[in-house]
């Protein structure tokens, strides 16, 4: 049995704070806003993930309420996904991922996020894609006022 799951994140971007996607931190006068490292990539896969179980969102097992995950890795917070999806018998069979980010240009980036991201998946890299788009000068991500991240995610019952 196979279960798609869909997962959407976005951040506010602002100066003084770090800029994290995929584990990576890259080199920006601007960071993501957020309760944890605003990790927009990382929390739009586990949210895909947690989508693909019917399991909810990422809120549901880490609630900005709670202090306990204030400033939390990201790539932590998936690798505890990670541990009940294989608790639950599924295993990752691909991810597909885009990220929307004005600047800094994201390539020089990508491979580092991509082999991290598989890791904590437990995949080779070679199933892990993360594409980079700009805004294009257009709306919050084109103005560089927010971050965005897609993710699919195919799982796999064993």
């Amino acid at each position: 049995m196979f279960r798609v799951g869909i997962g959407h994140d976005t951040h506010r971007l602002s100066e003084g704070r770090p800029l994290v996607l995929g584990g990576v931190r890259l080199e920006s006068d601007r960071g993501a806003e957020g309760h944890s490292d605003a990790d927009a990539l990382a929390h739009a896969v586990t949210d895909a993930v947690l989508g693909a179980m019917c399991e909810g969102d990422i809120g549901v097992y880490f609630p900005d309420s709670d202090p306990r995950w204030r400033g939390a890795d990201s790539l932590q917070l998936l690798a505890r996904v990670m541990w009940l999806a294989k608790e639950r018998g599924y295993r990752v069979v691909n991810v597909d991922s885009t990220v929307l980010l004005e600047r800094p240009k994201l390539r020089p980036y990508v491979d580092e996020m991509r082999a991290r991201l598989a890791e904590v998946l437990g995949v080779e890299v070679e199933r892990v894609s993360v594409k980079a788009k700009s805004g294009e000068g257009l709306d919050a991500v084109g103005e560089w006022r927010a971050v965005t991240a897609h993710a699919v995610v195919l799982l796999e019952k064993q």
